[in-house]
């Protein structure tokens, strides 16, 4: 039996659902999906230029797994850039503190100041404090 996945720590959930391809109609189902843990890996390594042993201390995993996550995320980058196909965001195991939560999809995430408080993924309204 495998044992239960440890949540993530993620310091800044998306504050939008994913990105389309322009000038390309891609078909139902043929999305890419990328989960907030996988968001904070490319966010820390590549945009923040963290290694990836300071970014698993960040997350509060093994640097092992923390590469695995960020070799998933950068592959299904490529994928979604070379197939011309959509991203959108999902929750996975994430886990952050102080920030809001979907009633109706269960993900938690964060708000920009100036922004409305809406679900980056459904958009729905009903958002309780996490």
């Amino acid at each position: 039996m495998a044992r239960n996945k440890k949540d993530r720590l993620i310091q800044m959930a998306p504050h939008f659902s994913g990105f389309n391809p322009q000038g390309v109609q891609s078909k139902p189902g043929s999305e890419v999906s990328i989960n907030f843990e996988e968001y904070e890996a490319l966010n820390l390594c590549d945009y923040e230029l963290l290694n990836q042993a300071e970014a698993a201390k960040l997350m509060n995993i093994s640097r092992p797994t923390f590469t695995r996550i960020y070799e998933s995320v950068r592959r299904k980058i490529a994928k979604a850039f070379i197939e011309g196909s959509s991203i959108l965001f999902e929750a996975g195991n994430s886990s952050v503190s102080d920030w809001l939560k979907c009633n109706d999809c269960q993900i938690t995430f964060t708000v920009l100041d100036n922004s409305d408080k809406c679900c980056p993924v459904c958009k729905s309204n009903v958002i309780t404090k996490n």
